[in-house]
């Protein structure tokens, strides 16, 4: 059972690639740094070597090592919980302090949050503990690891039955639906949110100005923003209309939510292993081939893969931009224009359009270890009792950017006039909370998904090269993918 459990692990540390890097610190009279949703880096995928597209943008740059975190002194008594996180500076630092307020709040546990380098060098770090018997209490883990975490039962304790055995009292009513949802099995939630973001628009008002358009109207459809791209470009008020960054979680898996379309069966994998794809719909097929039809035409351009395109809207190189909500930090800092956030784009004659958008970010998962005590649990669920606070949801997205997950920390934000000073800063969390969550809209819990992700990439990026139809390629990533799922499922099963 162990070695099983061990080899799980081994698989998600091994498809999860580099951590995004942190994003540039804010001035305190500015919105706040946010560290964006992180997508695998193009890893190989199981059924063949990745190859680097001709048009894949340049890498963004790696940002500094963290400074190191000092040897903490632990008041002596204290039940100790430690917690790895992969949260780089400034986040980190962040991060860290809401761990030492907890500690000062209360004399019984102390939690000992450090930095153990990206998700994957974390994801390795709790592997080698595990093995040796000293996996930490806590550790941070990105949502398309989630089908993976939760296939190592022996070695997690889902945060529903944390709080059964502790006493705690976490209501997933209290948290944003998308958000409980995600994490969430049956109406259990199997790991602690804390870090979410979601894709939304942003637009060049600047741009939009000079093209004649409104520059306080952005499209609200898919026909409009191809119309406004395509006017961009052909009055030049910008060398290119539209742009996306993370093509697979916002033209995808964001898309299919807006849409109340499926990614795949079995309400996006939540139902069950035996999941399949199910990108190839024709609504699918036609939003990518509204987007290689704009490629032809110069209003659309494709960056790369990930985060790679996010530079091409702050440096006003293409007007419209779909990217994370995280990228709202660096926009402040780089983008010398006026521009605005919206929510994403629809088409219209699809029957109940538009819905909520999902999350992405990362949760915190309570790991086991031989000889671990009562009192060790009960402070980890004093901990997460602490973090869920609505006053500490809203001073944490206050102060890194992220959303706010709790209903509670929102209004508390909203009240303190943090929106009015911000404009757009509630957009992402106004497009999460939209719809109620339906099956197409809850999240995704699909196996080996960022070898999926990397699956998309390979096969759309021979469409936007016209070595394929779009529907060859969908086809195609349907067909590579449900092996990917079936090869999962044979061996978590």
């Amino acid at each position: 059972m162990k070695r099983s459990i061990l080899f799980i692990f081994v698989l998600l540390a091994v498809l999860i690639a580099a951590c995004a890097p942190a994003p540039t610190a804010v001035p305190p009279t500015q919105a706040p740094a946010v560290e964006p949703t992180k997508a695998p880096a193009a890893t190989t995928a199981p059924a063949q070597p990745t190859a680097v597209p001709a048009t894949k943008a340049p890498e963004a740059t790696k940002p500094p090592a963290p400074t190191a975190t000092p040897v903490p002194v632990i008041p002596p008594g204290r039940v100790v919980v430690e917690f790895w996180h992969g949260l780089t500076m400034p986040l980190g630092g962040i991060l860290e302090g809401v761990a030492a307020d907890f500690n000062k709040s209360q004399n019984k546990y102390y939690v000992n949050a450090f930095y153990k380098g990206s998700y994957p060098d974390t994801m390795n770090a709790a592997i080698a503990a595990f093995r040796a018997g000293k996996a930490p209490h806590i550790v941070q883990m990105f949502e398309v690891g989630t089908a993976t975490m939760m296939a190592a039962k022996g070695a997690i304790k889902p945060v529903y039955e944390l709080a059964k055995e502790t006493g705690l009292n976490i209501d997933p009513k209290m948290y944003i639906p998308a958000v409980a949802g995600y994490y969430s099995l049956d109406g259990n939630m199997i790991s602690m949110p804390l870090n979410s973001s979601t894709t939304i628009m942003y637009w060049n008002k600047d741009a939009f100005k000079k093209a004649g358009l409104d520059p306080e109207k952005p499209p609200k459809t898919w026909a409009e923003l191809r119309a406004m791209a395509k006017r961009i470009v052909d009055s030049k008020a910008s060398n290119c209309g539209f742009t996306t960054s993370w093509l697979t979680w916002a033209q995808f898996e964001n898309f299919g939510a807006i849409h109340n379309i499926p990614l795949a069966t079995k309400m996006n994998g939540m139902q069950g292993m035996d999941a399949e794809l199910k990108i190839n719909s024709d609504v699918h097929v036609r939003h990518m081939q509204t987007l290689v039809d704009m490629q032809k035409e110069g209003s659309f351009k494709y960056g790369g893969r990930d985060n790679a395109p996010d530079a091409l809207f702050p440096s006003g190189e293409c007007a419209i931009f779909h990217g994370s909500s995280g990228t709202r930090a660096r926009i402040i800092n780089e983008a010398k224009f006026a521009w605005g956030a919206a929510m994403l784009p629809y088409y219209d004659d699809v029957p109940t359009a538009p819905k909520n958008s999902i999350i992405g970010g990362a949760s915190l998962w309570v790991m086991t270890a031989p000889n671990r005590t009562v009192d060790e649990y009960k402070a980890v669920g004093e901990f997460f009792r602490y973090i869920s606070q609505p006053e500490q949801d809203a001073k944490w997205h206050q102060a890194t950017g992220y959303l706010p997950i709790t209903i509670g920390g929102f209004e508390r934000t909203k009240a303190s006039g943090f929106y009015d000073k911000n404009p757009g800063a509630d957009v992402p969390y106004l497009q999460l909370t939209r719809t109620q969550p339906t099956e197409n809209s809850m999240g995704l819990r699909l196996g080996d998904m960022p070898a999926i992700r990397i699956v998309i990439y390979e096969e759309m990026e021979k469409a936007f090269q016209g070595q394929q139809t779009v529907k060859q390629a969908l086809d195609n990533a349907v067909k590579r993918g449900n092996e990917l799922l079936r090869a999962f499922e044979k061996t978590y099963k």
